[in-house]
């Protein structure tokens, strides 16, 4: 992606050339999680001291405070990705399911040679799951019926393979990664993608948070595609951000009070979570929310509610790159990305993690 240019609409400190895009080898795209969960290496950033510092993940707990408290994104990732052939033609037919329709048609991105005709069945492969094509939705997208009973979730998870993103092995799922590419928390299925900054945590990392005296509580969030999608704008101010869906309970409002009020600190996993936690501080104090978000986190940005993020390394020109840069600082973050690359630190969702406090 090209670097971003100045438009006059935002000040060119923020235009950020050399931070919104950096240079990744390829090498450094991680293909295989770490052998264990919590052996991926940690980039300490400590934005108030301007630091750095290397270690492991399973060292996370020392990194915290009694008192502290973490706040996870419990979400599921659904086997979205279906695979088949077309039935009038025997073409090869691939799909990737978004979200069932009012009228429980199956809204799906997808791809194959030649226009699919309204009407025409492709045959999911294997297992034999017809799916009759019924034209597009506004967006452009494929609208599909299935003609198997049963709800979104238990055909997926009859015939649906794990959407792995296309810069791990082309998205070419192995049968490791129907367990790797998910949290040992996930619960509630939704998702098109992990919360990878989940994928590190393991039982006996929690054990250790539990003896420091660091509890933790949950949010959901159901990433989309939306979080792949680069910004294409050469003024970012002006992308439009993707909606996800969310929830925050009463019970999670009532534990994230209580640890504010005792002076703790919010620890945030993932931007996934930081986005659930800032849209429901957006009116003030943390209370419990139910919808959808398009909150949008560059730099400059006031955060409300989050005081230290567990994060992933994050592609180039994504709002995600921007949400870090907005909580560690511009500078801080082009360094820190800067020094990973120099360290063979391993990138993106099977890559290796950040620890950031303000």
């Amino acid at each position: 992606m090209r670097p971003l240019k100045p438009t006059g609409r935002v000040p060119w400190a923020f235009c950020m050339t050399d931070f919104f895009d950096y240079d990744l080898p390829q090498h450094l795209i991680a293909q295989q999680p770490c052998a264990e969960r919590d052996q991926s290496r940690l980039l300490v950033v400590r934005r108030q001291a301007g630091t750095l510092e290397h270690r492991v993940f399973r060292e996370l707990p020392d990194l915290l405070n009694p008192g502290d408290l973490l706040v996870l994104n419990d979400t599921r990732v659904l086997p979205a990705r279906l695979l088949g052939r077309r039935e009038r033609t025997g073409g090869k037919w691939e799909g990737l399911f978004l979200r069932q329709m009012p009228d429980d048609t199956w809204e799906l991105l997808g791809q194959t040679r030649g226009r699919l005709i309204e009407g025409e069945i492709v045959v999911v492969e294997p297992g034999g799951l017809r799916l009759e094509f019924t034209g597009r939705s506004p967006e452009g997208r494929w609208l599909f019926r299935p003609l198997e009973s049963g709800s979104p979730l238990e055909l997926l998870a009859k015939y649906g393979q794990v959407p792995l993103p296309p810069y791990i092995r082309k998205g070419r799922a192995e049968a490791g990664d129907r367990e790797r590419y998910q949290t040992v928390y996930a619960h509630h299925a939704g998702s098109v993608a992990a919360p990878t900054a989940g994928l590190h945590f393991t039982e006996r990392v929690f054990e250790r948070l539990e003896q420091r005296g660091i509890e933790r509580v949950f949010v959901t969030l159901h990433v989309g595609l939306g979080t792949f999608q680069p910004i294409q704008v050469e003024d970012y101010t002006q992308h439009k951000m993707h909606r996800e869906w969310g929830e925050l309970s009463a019970a999670t409002a009532e534990a994230i009070q209580a640890c504010k009020r005792h002076g703790g600190r919010l620890v945030a996993v993932g931007t996934t979570s930081v986005r659930v936690l800032e849209t429901a501080a957006a009116s003030g104090a943390i209370g419990p929310w139910c919808g959808e978000t398009e909150l949008f986190i560059y730099p400059p940005y006031t955060f409300r509610a989050v005081d230290a993020l567990v994060t992933n390394f994050h592609l180039p020109g994504s709002t995600l790159l921007l949400l870090v840069g907005a909580f560690a600082g511009v500078e801080l973050t082009r360094q820190a990305y800067r020094t990973a690359v120099e360290r063979e630190y391993r990138f993106f969702s099977y890559g290796d993690a950040m620890f950031i406090e303000k």
